[in-house]
């Protein structure tokens, strides 16, 4: 009976999605709300999934030169003004400080929204000759929007996050770059949190403020709508023209320096949940799951059932393991398993002790595979790297059988009102294009993938020539 209960907690995603995914960030103890509004706290469970994103992400920017940094979290009024566009960009989300303890301050604080501009001030006096390029730096912190709708992980006026911000000598190395850190996200993405996504460029509307061009990976949900994992940005040389960020070159030149600047944030964990969630919970890829193997004593009061449980523990300690000795009934312990998405689940109890044999579970298919317990570690080990696997794959099917073409305004808005996922379409370029389509569909251009396909002549909104193929769709 307390089974049947605990699933039944969660609204099925097919009624409800958006309260399926509240239910599942709630029961799996992710997170919790505050009396800040907006703002949540992200408790054990769910900050040790993005300590593990730290860790396997940090060392991948690591083996690229990239060092890590931390800048203050105010930014004066004064130096947010000096890049134009990226003022205007961020001006409605900013939060203010006013007040240093009673006393007004002489000029205004904002929090970080972002730090394009206080690494520019640092840099344009850290940077004095080509021997001090590049510059490779990235911050681990928080920032602050303030955002009107919040939604845990996917949007909260308070998130965590990494920020690079690099300088070089040339527009070539900035580009190269731009490029080289999201295709270190796609990977990331892909190896990691077992999530397929489209590289591409942003359109001019979509770009960053202030940046030349915006590079971004695309993620499908489960419910269709799309989600921008990360984006990486190249900014020419024109914070470093706003800022005065000038070096001496080998020809004893002044130039100035030639930017990037990329970032991903926990809404990956908003993502992994709705790229593999179902409706008994998470479904954790393991190479993010705080809990990789969960040992269940089945009748765990008979004499040497507890011990064998732990004995095991010991024999896996190569894996994150847990052994759920609680005083619940093993279905109560199935279901919290499940509940959590530890990615297997190993069943032990007296008969099995009998036959040295265990049950191994795997939460991603649910199936039981009897194991002799003297292959348990290499069993464990293999069913971890399969289920990593086949995560990947299946979240690629089901991304690529939610992909759809349209030709004309007609198929688009026909996909769009009917199909939920990607439309690939082509485009003249013109921003009126697509405007129309957000006015009219409410989707937006996720981006112009690298991989061009000429799916027809004409764009898909004016029939004018089309330039691009783009991805378009309903977004996080």
């Amino acid at each position: 009976m307390a089974e049947k209960k605990l699933v039944e907690q969660i609204t099925s995603m097919d009624v409800d999605f958006a309260q399926w995914y509240t239910d599942v960030v709630r029961k799996a103890e992710l997170i919790d709300y505050t009396s800040v509004k907006g703002c949540m706290v992200i408790k054990p469970a769910g900050y040790a999934i993005w300590e593990l994103i730290q860790k396997q992400l940090d060392a991948m920017f690591k083996e690229t030169g990239v060092e890590n940094v931390y800048l203050p979290m105010f930014i004066p009024e004064s130096l947010l003004q000096k890049e134009k566009d990226h003022v205007e960009g961020f001006a409605p989300e900013v939060a203010w400080v006013t007040h240093g303890g009673l006393q007004p301050l002489a000029e205004r604080l904002c929090v970080r929204p972002t730090s394009e501009t206080l690494f520019c001030d640092f840099y344009k006096n850290d940077i004095q000759s080509y021997r001090d390029l590049p510059r490779v730096y990235n911050q681990w912190c928080s920032v602050v929007r303030w955002e009107k709708e919040t939604r845990p992980f996917l949007r909260s006026r308070e998130f965590l996050w990494q920020e690079g911000h690099t300088a070089h000598a040339t527009a070539e190395e900035a580009e190269e770059r731009t490029i080289q850190m999201l295709n270190i996200y796609a990977k990331f993405c892909e190896e990691v949190l077992a999530m397929p996504v489209i590289k591409g460029r942003k359109t001019d509307k979509e770009k960053f403020a202030g940046a030349e061009a915006t590079y971004t990976i695309e993620a499908l949900m489960h419910d269709g709508k799309a989600l921008q994992s990360g984006t990486s940005h190249n900014f020419g040389d024109g914070f470093a023209k706003a800022f005065g960020i000038q070096f001496t070159d080998k020809d004893n030149k002044l130039k100035y320096v030639h930017q990037t600047s990329w970032g991903m944030t926990t809404r990956l964990i908003g993502a992994i949940i709705m790229v593999h969630g179902d409706n008994s919970g998470l479904v954790l890829p393991p190479k993010v799951a705080p809990v990789q193997v969960t040992i269940i004593p089945i009748q765990q009061k008979k004499e040497g059932v507890l011990e064998k449980a732990y004995e095991l523990k010991d024999r896996l300690s190569n894996f994150r393991v847990k052994v759920d000795d609680s005083d619940k009934s093993p279905g109560w312990k199935f279901s919290e398993a499940e509940m959590r998405g530890i990615p297997v689940r190993v069943e032990i109890g007296p008969k099995d002790i009998e036959a040295g044999k265990c049950v191994l579970v795997r939460r991603d298919t649910r199936e039981k595979i009897e194991v002799s317990l003297d292959e348990l570690e290499t069993k464990v080990e293999e069913l971890l790297n399969t289920i990593q696997k086949e995560m990947l794959e299946r979240a690629r099917e089901h991304r690529d059988s939610h992909t759809y073409v349209a030709t004309n305004m007609q198929e688009l808005e026909e996909i769009l009102n009917t199909k939920p996922g990607f439309v690939k379409a082509m485009w003249c370029g013109d921003q009126a294009c697509e405007d129309l389509i957000k006015e009219k569909f409410s989707a937006t251009s996720r981006c112009m993938p690298f991989e061009q396909e000429t799916l027809s002549d004409v764009c898909v909104c004016c029939g004018k020539p089309a330039k691009k193929m783009v991805y378009w769709g309903r977004a996080y």
